[in-house]
């Protein structure tokens, strides 16, 4: 293994030892230097709250700089953001250590450098000129900036992702801003002017704002990977001299949070999502949105686990969040609300998003869906490879290993039938248009993506979840190994199954695939589902169903196979596993309010009417009446079909915005918000200030 500062040909090489990340949690700074004196020394650790606890956003930023005050930064990537959190309070004592480490991250180009270097350019153009953090440290960050790997035609071996939808709109506010400090210095690695680095990145963000307003996000719904583009976009608005870059990005942000408003229960993003963790899947206080929905929903916890955007929130000076907003995702005393989205593009319809899969550039945009080995992407991503000298990145070794089997594929022309026969297991990354159904009431909430990518292979997919509490979650999954990563026992699906959902219930019909993969082969047949018993206040078995109560929210989960609970090791009494490589479970929620007592729930639903044929259920629902679903065919409810797909930007009682949206006009109550992306327009009634 070559260390950083070797030299391959005329290129620097950062290569190192590689992992299968668990979680972005994983990648921590090396912290050389002892923290000064009255540091910090032990967390104190906040409180979820479930209601807001403040509705007036000067104190609940100034509740979170508190708690950055009171506790020590974190030994991840994103922990040294609590420094900057002390100097803007202008009382210290700092610890430079922690930002050095983050320094020295940059410096060796290690992965995900791009989530730590925002916090750098935030430090020296808010900061620059502070006592607290020094002429010696901000000298060294401008030679960190001046050096660094950009974009991947860049001089350097490394192996940074830089292609994944959350990645280039990092990379490119890192690129465009740093540019733009110093607009008229080289920038050493590249040998471009500043300006020459702004306008590179400028065409980058712009179309990547483009296709977010029109399409939304590939990793949709992400509480993983949301707190990463709100961070790149608040930079943005607060630093960018462009005002066509800033706007945008202001209204790309309000539609962010937005899909935090409609897509989470009391503080909690705990919708299906397009990437996510376990972790943070089996507790929605480790979730990385936990304390921006905090900081601006006052719903949340503060440094649940791993977080930068909160503290960039608190420091910004410029945004602001529409009112209306607030009033949705804190409207949780009403009735029953179901929302209706649909994010993504599908590739065989690129030329319909202006993308060209000949043009190099429009390949990258469409990586940021991950379609590496999608029939119609292949030979052109196989391109960049060369282009951008992948073949060398550690997160392409499964390429690499097969360098002389793609070339010959290639040559004889025979890749489009092998990445055809195999597209089941090659494009298990591949994120494309998904239609997302979230219902929400004051007890609980359940979301899905409906009819998504059926019998294809899962990467980090999260399909559906019901959510009564942080840990009061439930959800199932094919795992397709034991492991912890991708496709994993809880980290996406070996195997994604068939989901439909009408309002309060949903089914999920599973048919795992037992055909030898080229990037995955299943190796465990058997789906199970997440359900810890500690976390309920109830737990009732009967009937083939399992029961639960958390709160005046009520769960009911059935498995056609039949099911047994693990009573060991550290998922015993929380996981239900169901053997068999085809089954079908079937959720259904209730609450106090419309439901009655528990017992009432309980009883009704044992004596509903369950009935298979193969992979087909009809259920008769004691709420939803009779309910037809199965691996093929329409979602049907008292005999009329349920749409499961072709649904707009947004359909639900606040916003209805076609599929791509002009003018999105968002209303709660008296408050009101008219965006329109293509002229430039960000109207609020009302901003939380």
């Amino acid at each position: 293994m070559r260390g950083a500062g070797d030299e391959v040909g005329k290129e620097r090489s950062f290569q190192y030892d590689f992992f299968d990340t668990t979680s972005v949690a994983d990648f921590t700074l090396r912290v050389m230097e002892r923290p000064p004196r009255g540091y910090p020394v032990a967390p104190v650790r906040d409180r979820y709250s479930a209601s807001p606890f403040e509705r007036d956003f000067r104190r609940r930023r100034e509740e979170l700089l508190r708690h950055c005050a009171r506790n020590p930064a974190g030994s991840g990537i994103k922990g040294y953001y609590y420094e900057l959190a002390r100097i803007y309070r202008g009382k210290g004592p700092v610890h430079r250590g922690a930002i050095r480490g983050a320094i020295r991250y940059i410096n060796e180009r290690r992965d995900c450098a791009d989530f730590v270097m925002l916090g750098i350019v935030r430090m020296l153009y808010q900061f620059g000129g502070s006592p607290l953090v020094g002429r010696s440290l901000r000298e060294e960050a401008r030679r960190t900036l001046l050096d660094f790997k950009y974009w991947p035609d860049e001089p350097g071996i490394d192996s940074m992702c830089t292609w994944t939808e959350n990645h280039q709109i990092m990379f490119s506010c890192n690129e465009y801003l740093a540019g733009q400090l110093y607009r008229d210095e080289v920038f050493t690695n590249s040998g471009m002017t500043g300006l020459q680095k702004m306008t590179a990145a400028r065409r980058r963000i712009l179309q990547w704002l483009d296709l977010r307003y029109r399409t939304g996000f590939s990793e949709w719904l992400s509480h993983v990977y949301y707190d990463e583009d709100l961070t790149a976009l608040v930079n943005l608005v607060d630093f960018c001299g462009d005002p066509v870059i800033a706007r945008s990005a202001e209204i790309i942000l309000d539609l962010l949070f937005l899909d935090m408003a409609l897509n989470s229960f009391r503080g909690t993003f705990g919708s299906t999502h397009g990437r996510s963790y376990r972790a943070e899947k089996q507790d929605g206080a480790r979730e990385a949105t936990a304390d921006i929905q905090k900081l601006m929903f006052g719903m949340g916890i503060f440094s649940g686990a791993d977080n930068m955007s909160a503290v960039s929130f608190a420091l910004s000076e410029r945004y602001r969040l529409p009112r209306v907003i607030y009033e949705i995702a804190t409207d949780i005393g009403s009735e029953a609300m179901e929302n209706r989205q649909r994010m993504g593009i599908r590739i065989r319809e690129a030329s319909r998003w202006g993308l060209d899969l000949s043009n190099p550039d429009d390949l990258m945009t469409l990586l940021s869906l991950e379609s590496y080995a999608h029939p119609k992407t292949f030979r052109g991503v196989m391109g960049l490879f060369d282009r951008y000298r992948w073949w060398d990145n550690q997160f392409f070794i499964s390429f690499r290993k097969n360098r002389t089997l793609i070339r010959f594929l290639l040559g004889t022309g025979l890749s489009w039938a092998v990445t055809r026969y195999f597209r089941r297991d090659m494009t298990r990354n591949t994120r494309e248009e998904v239609n997302i159904r979230t219902y929400r009431t004051p007890d609980y909430m359940l979301s899905s993506a409906q009819d998504y990518r059926k019998g294809y292979g899962g990467d980090q997919q999260h399909i559906w979840q019901a959510t009564l509490s942080p840990d009061a979650v439930c959800f199932t999954t094919h795992p397709g190994h034991d492991g912890d990563t991708s496709g994993g026992y809880w980290v996406g699906s070996g195997t994604l199954p068939r989901v439909g959902q009408t309002g309060n219930l949903l089914i999920a019909v599973y048919r795992v695939s037992g055909r030898r993969g080229i990037y995955m082969t299943n190796r465990l047949f058997f789906s199970h589902a997440w359900f810890p018993r500690h976390a309920f206040d109830e737990v009732v078995e009967e009937g083939g169903w399992i029961f639960g109560r958390k709160g005046r929210g009520y769960i009911a989960l059935y498995s056609r196979n039949g099911y047994r609970w693990q009573d060991r090791g550290e998922y015993a009494g929380s996981e239900v596993i169901a053997p068999g490589r085809r089954n079908v479970w079937l959720c259904e929620m209730g609450r106090k309010a419309t439901d009655g007592p528990f017992a009432d729930f309980i009883d009704r639903i044992v004596r509903a009417e369950v009935r298979f044929w193969g992979l087909r259920v009809r259920y008769d629902s004691p709420s939803q009446g009779k309910v037809r679903f199965g691996w093929r065919g329409p979602l049907t409810r008292r005999g009329r079909a349920v749409p499961t797909g072709d649904f707009g930007r947004y359909e639900n009682p606040y916003v209805a915005a076609g599929f791509p949206p002009g003018e999105i006009l968002v209303q709660c109550r008296k408050e009101r918000l008219r965006l329109d992306f293509r002229k430039g327009v960000r109207e609020a009634s009302l901003l939380c200030q």
